[in-house]
């Protein structure tokens, strides 16, 4: 942005992550480091008591309204149940955050997951439906442009309902990786945004780390072998970290390993275990370097000092297990090159390429959402907990950690004691 800005309109940029659980980060306990979001938690401050909505699409109502999800209209997911509170898509009796901040002379971009629009499916071909009454647009919502999918999930290498300013977009280069495209796509909204003299809001939407396992090969292999100890290693070690890093209170107790976890002993395939969680680590650290591209771009226009950055999960880690839950009609059945897609978690199988289509279940995500219970769904802590980084050079001391409560429908900075 050019000199002369007005500089008590700073430049917004929020960006939510999928699925991802709370401790999952380096800053937050985690064993993944992704250098970037462990940096702006180092120079900003960090919440150790902020709550999501426990789903997807239900958390993104709150947060793009400031209202409650019944309150916005997806009080569960994006199917219509035909009552107002559970319509699937957001009311018209609310405003978004687009719309006031455009009101009030702010650019509004969107790039990456959408799902508080109707429900998309790959079988009903219903990418036509966009734009009418019961399935809105960004556009129709406050956002002067839009790049991502509509649905809530799908493939990275080949995602449906993807789409660029209402226009539809078919992958065709075996190359696409989505988490990449929303980075790329986030990079250039800003290049746009610095040619005027208004402030802007950027809401990236990325979709990891929610299932399916996609991730590059260079990526996975970083963290190949690490979780060779099994979930129990890494819940323990990630709780001694958060004491370490005073998120959480030096008398607390690690609740148990989830009772449908089995003890690591018994667990036959472990080297397809640790492939699984290095994979759904990978997806994290690929957002990261992304995350990084963005911040790269607010320094090279020398508006990083006069941006506040935010960062946070729409719900906690997801033990769901796909095809063996049954519903899937949100998988391409093939990839870009024609190849038939496996769907399930099958250990004879390895995660990651496009052709398969995995999750990382119900163990792993107990260690994603350590030191609590249970999961997305849930509203216990596991469900419910996210990381908050709140970075604004200009407002903000770094390293401040946050410990009291705070929701999506609103937050507040003042800090008080353990």
């Amino acid at each position: 942005m050019k000199a002369g800005v007005n500089q008590a309109r700073p430049h917004i940029v929020l960006i939510l992550a999928d699925d991802l659980g709370f401790s999952d980060l380096g800053c937050y306990g985690g064993e993944i480091r992704p250098p970037r979001l462990d940096g702006l938690a180092r120079e900003g401050a960090r919440y150790s008591e902020m709550y999501n909505c426990a789903r997807c699409c239900p958390s993104r109502a709150s947060l793009l309204t400031g209202l409650y999800p019944h309150q916005a209209g997806i009080g569960h997911m994006v199917r219509n149940l035909g009552i107002e509170a559970y319509q699937g898509y957001l009311s018209r009796r609310c405003v978004t955050i687009a719309e006031v901040l455009r009101d009030s002379g702010y650019q509004t971009y969107l790039c990456g997951k959408w799902h508080v629009g109707g429900h998309y499916t790959t079988c009903r071909g219903d990418m036509g439906l966009s734009g009418s009454r019961g399935f809105p647009l960004p556009s129709d919502r406050g956002f002067d442009h839009f790049y991502g999918t509509l649905a809530g999930a799908g493939s990275y290498y080949n995602p449906h309902s993807l789409m660029e300013d209402g226009q539809p977009i078919r992958i065709e280069s075996t190359d696409f990786y989505y988490t990449d495209a929303i980075s790329t796509k986030a990079v250039g909204m800003i290049e746009k945004a610095s040619l005027s003299q208004k402030p802007f809001f950027l809401y990236v939407s990325y979709t990891a780390p929610h299932w399916p396992l996609h991730a590059r090969e260079e990526d996975i292999v970083k963290y190949r072998g690490g979780y060779r100890k099994g979930w129990d290693v890494a819940r323990c070690g990630r709780f001694e970290e958060m004491k370490r890093l005073n998120l959480i209170h030096p008398s607390w107790l690690i609740s148990p390993r989830d009772e449908n976890a089995p003890p690591w002993t018994m667990v036959p395939d472990r080297d397809w275990e640790d492939l699984r969680m290095s994979v759904y680590a990978a997806q994290i650290e690929r957002m990261d370097t992304g995350i990084g591209w963005i911040i790269d771009a607010l320094k090279k226009h020398s508006i990083l000092d006069q941006t506040m950055v935010m960062f946070l999960s729409d719900n906690g880690g997801c033990a769901e297990l796909l095809k063996e839950d049954g519903d899937y009609d949100f998988v391409v059945p093939e990839t870009v090159d024609r190849r038939p897609v496996t769907v399930g978690n099958d250990p004879s199988l390895a995660p990651g390429p496009a052709d398969t289509f995995m999750s990382y279940d119900l163990p792993w995500a107990n260690v994603s959402n350590a030191p609590f219970r249970l999961f997305k769904h849930w509203v216990h802590e596991g469900g419910i907990s996210t990381p908050f980084i709140v970075y604004w050079r200009e407002k903000i001391p770094g390293g401040k950690i946050v410990h009291s409560p705070a929701h999506l429908v609103g937050c507040q900075i003042e800090p008080r004691p353990l």
